[in-house]
């Protein structure tokens, strides 16, 4: 089974205004929620693609219940903590520009980090762990690693979509695939990367660190593959208009382990991975079969 962890979940709104008008009553012309968090979004890519998954992490209150509920809706099983307080709403106001306002979440206790562990425990060789997303102020910095160390022997399948030190401390437990952009291989490294050699030469640093596969997404110049046992590829993103960039990334692993589970081929998922990226970027929603499988027939 697929596991899917999102630490600091979230209920996100979108309006939509002609103009905001700062201290005045504003009406939307159009609005729209959904669950939000790297982890869910993976999920329910996943589902999209057809592929069943469990998305865990720590929810509370009725935001946490209506994620829940609309989790169950999508074909996404449940495996959430439940804790004290409210799952947190995040706000996108589109007037022109966009403006965020994202909530801070409830706090999560050491029994409620070590109910998840606990859980995670039972996985098995047979099972895969995505993690994903930033360290809320409300758990330990740490927290992938205490994780890690818990299940290093029970012979997971790991994925990690993190940044800097908390992607950097998970490579001795030798995940399968880490996903870092340009950018945050520049912050890791504090380099400067100018072209593609360098980017494959800084790319493999995190080969030597223990990662088994690393992609590194350019955004709009396609991505990048090393790993231990596959052919370096470089590869342009595919052409379709950019409509909305938020989970695209999320969208790249869950294309990955689409193909993955499936074949075992990293060079295929890699494939699979960008055609899901890109169909996501290029939809106001996340990716459906239907949107990848027109991104594929375009990159054959």
């Amino acid at each position: 089974m697929i596991y899917t962890v999102t630490f600091s979940p979230a209920i996100d709104y979108v309006v939509d205004l002609n103009k905001l008008e700062i201290g005045e009553i504003n009406r939307t012309v159009r609005e729209f929620a959904y669950p939000g968090g790297k982890g869910i979004n993976v999920s329910l890519v996943l589902a999209n693609l057809g592929k069943p998954s469990v998305a865990t992490g720590f929810l509370g209150g009725f935001t946490g219940d209506y994620i829940k509920s609309e989790l169950a809706r999508r074909n996404v099983a449940s495996g959430f903590i439940e804790v004290d307080g409210v799952t947190r709403i995040n706000v996108k106001i589109r007037a022109g520009k966009e403006t965020a306002i994202n909530g801070q979440g409830p706090q999560i206790t050491a029994e409620d980090i070590e109910q998840l562990i606990r859980q995670l425990e039972r996985l098995g060789k047979e099972d895969l762990l995505v993690i994903s997303g930033t360290v809320p102020s409300s758990l330990p910095a740490d927290i992938y690693e205490r994780i890690l160390e818990r299940i290093k022997d029970a012979g997971v399948t790991l994925i990690v979509d993190a940044t800097k030190d908390i992607l950097l401390n998970t490579l001795k437990y030798h995940p399968l695939l880490v996903k870092p952009n340009k950018e945050e291989l520049e912050e890791m490294f504090e380099v400067k990367i100018t072209n593609d050699d360098e980017l494959i030469l800084t790319a493999k640093r995190l080969l030597a660190l223990g990662a088994e596969n690393v992609i590194v997404s350019l955004g709009g110049d396609g991505a990048l593959l090393v790993g231990r046992n596959v052919e370096t590829s470089l590869r342009e993103a595919p052409q379709g208009k950019v409509v909305n960039t938020v989970g695209a990334g999320d969208s790249l692993v869950a294309g990955f382990i689409d193909a993955y589970v499936d074949t075992h081929d990293v060079s295929a998922a890699f494939r699979r991975g960008i055609a899901t990226g890109s169909a996501s970027a290029f939809s106001e929603t996340l990716a459906t079969k239907e949107e990848v499988e027109a991104v594929l027939k375009q990159m054959d």
